[in-house]
């Protein structure tokens, strides 16, 4: 029995390299699958650097005011200052390595498979340390003087009551906007409160002004605020989770939401999303790599509100 002559489909022309074509297949897929899976990229402030290890976020507070009287010079008055540095985590990979053999028999094609976790991965990981960081700033003191700290508001039934989530949110609103809390507003909840939400026909009623579908399970904002299904809001105890940096360690077990404006946390960028891959001669197969190195961080404590049942 003859062997199989194997069809190189990343060939260009029958000839060269055999992954030609599968680098710009694999890079698209990769960050098809990274956007299509990321919920909060240009929803926090991002900033890129070039070199280094960290950046600065600055936080302003509030210029005071007050009665002059006729004749005194006006000299200007004191406004605080302070600042956020985020550093850059390190160098985040996802790797697979496929060996020719298995490719060649192999009666189905994996690397698109592939390719697509390996992005919805990386989202995975970009957003829960950015939730992670919203929900930390929403436990934080003020940064500047004088200024708000973040808010936890608390109910017994708010991942199993619909009515008790909705005032939650309305709650989050009015909080932010005591606070002047500035930009638009952001609600991430996970699958089961979302539907529970999702649920409440008085938010969907027309003569109110309800938004969305019933029977499509869509709700796109309650109360101004732009609602986001995200599976990736932590939910359990990481305080000793050693899979995570020590910064994002901390206990979420009783977290069921977070209501932000994009201030409440950052990004710094030292290298955005890239693809690599190559045919590995000593290995006999093909190695793909997808890796970025950014840092995340809370930064305005009063830009986050965190939706928890209550503290036992």
């Amino acid at each position: 029995m003859a062997n199989a002559t194997p069809n190189r489909a990343g060939q260009i022309n029958l000839s060269g390299d055999e992954w030609a074509l599968f680098l710009k297949t694999f890079g698209g897929e990769v960050l098809t699958a990274f956007e299509d899976e990321n919920i909060t990229q240009g929803l926090v402030m991002e900033r890129n650097i070039t070199h280094g290890k960290s950046a600065q976020f600055p936080a302003t507070g509030k210029v005071g005011s007050g009665y002059h009287t006729p004749g005194t010079e006006l000299t200007g008055r004191q406004v605080p200052h302070n600042e956020v540095v985020l550093t850059i985590d390190g160098m985040l990979l996802s790797d697979v390595f496929i060996a020719e053999i298995d490719e060649l028999m192999n009666h189905y094609e994996v690397r698109s498979i592939y390719t697509q976790e390996m992005g919805r991965e990386l989202a995975r990981t970009y957003d829960e340390n950015n939730l992670r960081s919203i929900i930390l700033a929403a436990r934080a003191s003020a940064i500047v003087q004088d200024g708000n700290g973040g808010t936890t508001i608390e109910a017994a039934s708010i991942d199993t009551d619909g009515t008790v989530l909705k005032n939650a949110i309305w709650q989050a609103a009015q909080t932010l906007d005591e606070k002047n809390a500035p930009d638009e507003r952001h609600c991430g909840l996970r699958p089961a409160q979302y539907y529970l939400l999702a649920a409440q026909t008085d938010l969907l009623n027309r003569d109110w002004d309800g938004k969305g579908s019933y029977s499509k399970a869509v709700i796109p904002e309650v109360a101004d605020v732009a609602i986001h299904k995200c599976n990736h809001i932590p939910n359990q105890d990481d305080t000793a989770n050693a899979e995570l940096k020590a910064k994002y360690q901390a206990d979420y077990s009783l977290t069921r939401g977070i209501v932000w404006t994009p201030r409440a946390a950052g990004v710094v960028k030292l290298k955005d999303m890239a693809m690599e891959g190559e045919y590995d001669i000593r290995r006999q197969g093909y190695l793909m790599v997808s890796k970025y190195a950014v840092g995340h961080g809370p930064v305005r404590s009063d830009c986050a509100v965190e939706l928890s049942l209550p503290t036992v």
